[in-house]
């Protein structure tokens, strides 16, 4: 069961942890997910607590990756200020983090999606020049994000069953089989996890940071990949793809990527779409069949 958090619980830990912070004004932010809950902490500090024991072991993870990424990136990314600890009011680790500016892709008016497509596909070009750490090789930490996306062959097929339009379920399957064939088989780099657009902060319509490593690893980089579908129409998904050179078989898993994550979201077997993001998903991956 998630854990409610509210600013009351928030000004408590700090007050216990780090009384030096306790007179600095708390305040939440909008919520961009499901996995954690944000504050912003005075001017200068974002304090993310985890909303479930599931994903708690992100946050010592994330803190270890964002300080082996944080020099090699063209984007910002969040600089860890300092570790909560658990306690009887709050039984798992949470963060303090420097803010950063910028609003979410999400939250931009009419952005130059080229541009974004040829900036964030340089970053994601250089994540995967970054010297790794097998320690964080993919796996239930990442939500396998970066492994086979076999992994999730069940919940595709379970999802299939419950379509009732027997053609597009034959192409699903199709474009399934395809994207599942193949495997990585180059040394294993890193990946974010969860390229999506409550995570890509702009300032204007520039690219300014990429926040939210909590799936990121080292493994497979075709899960970062999806964003192809999710996001951009067919003209600046051909344009992204040249950015981050992918071969054949790593473009199929990346749609296959987006495919489960479309089904699973728009036949119940997970989080419902509610702003219509899978449901345009799966759109585009079966226009660019037809």
């Amino acid at each position: 069961m998630d854990i409610e958090i509210d600013s009351s619980l928030v000004q408590s830990l700090i007050v216990q942890q780090f009384p030096d912070l306790g007179d600095l004004p708390l305040t939440p932010v909008r919520k961009q997910g499901h996995d954690n809950r944000t504050f912003r902490l005075g001017g200068k500090l974002t304090v993310r607590l985890p909303s479930h024991p599931s994903y708690a072991n992100a946050v010592e993870k994330e803190a270890k990756a964002l300080k082996a990424l944080g020099d090699h990136l063209s984007v910002d990314i969040p600089a860890l200020f300092a570790l909560g600890q658990p306690c009887k009011d709050y039984p798992m680790p949470w963060s303090i983090r420097y803010w950063l500016e910028g609003n979410t892709l999400e939250e931009t008016q009419d952005p130059d999606n080229y541009s974004l497509a040829r900036a964030l596909g340089a970053v994601l070009v250089e994540l995967r020049s970054v010297p790794t750490d097998t320690s964080l090789s993919a796996g239930k930490h990442s939500f396998y994000r970066g492994c086979h996306p076999g992994v999730y062959s069940d919940e595709v097929v379970d999802s299939l069953r419950r379509m009732d339009d027997p053609a597009k379920t034959k192409q699903c399957l199709e474009i399934w089989y395809r994207g599942t064939m193949s495997v990585w088989s180059h040394a294993p780099v890193w990946f974010h996890g969860d390229i999506a657009v409550g995570n890509i902060l702009m300032r204007g319509d520039k690219m300014s940071a990429l926040i939210d490593f909590g799936t990121c690893g080292v493994g497979d980089p075709a899960c970062d990949f999806a964003i192809a579908w999710t996001y951009f129409d067919a003209s600046e998904r051909e344009y992204f793809k040249e950015i981050v050179s992918p071969d054949n078989d790593t473009w199929n898993r990346a749609k296959a990527w987006a495919l489960w994550k479309a089904l699973v979201s728009l036949t119940g077997l997970s989080a419902p779409d509610i702003n219509g993001v899978q449901a345009r998903a799966l759109n585009e991956i079966l226009n660019e069949e037809s």
